[in-house]
């Protein structure tokens, strides 16, 4: 027990003789860093909201695009359908249902 208490004054007398030599900042320095920190925060959030709304305008008019595009091919052929109407890929999905049962996608089948 002895040793062990003796262990303990020694590492916090060793610890105050670092926090001795540390040197701490100024005032001055601690409101300099800040106002530094502060402006880079400021100016990073300002260029990261700029790309936002300019990627958002993009996605936006890419999207509108699609639609005008979806509408126009619609609009001279047929009605556009319904949400959850059948669109005829039914058909297709059965193809694809049968490729999978006759393994011809499953490696083992070999």
């Amino acid at each position: 027990m002895a040793q062990e208490e003796k262990k303990k004054r020694r590492f916090f007398k060793d610890f105050k003789a670092e926090l001795k030599k540390v040197i701490w900042p100024t005032p001055k320095q601690i409101v300099n860093g800040t106002i530094a920190v502060i402006t880079i925060v400021l100016i990073v959030g300002t260029i990261v909201f700029a790309l936002d709304l300019v990627f958002d305008l993009f996605n936006n008019r890419g999207i509108n695009r699609i639609k005008e595009g979806i509408l126009d091919r619609y609009s001279t052929t047929e009605e556009i359908p319904e949400l959850g109407e059948d669109l005829g890929l039914d058909d297709e999905l059965d193809f694809l249902m049968d490729l999978e049962d006759h393994d011809v996608y499953n490696e083992e089948a070999e």
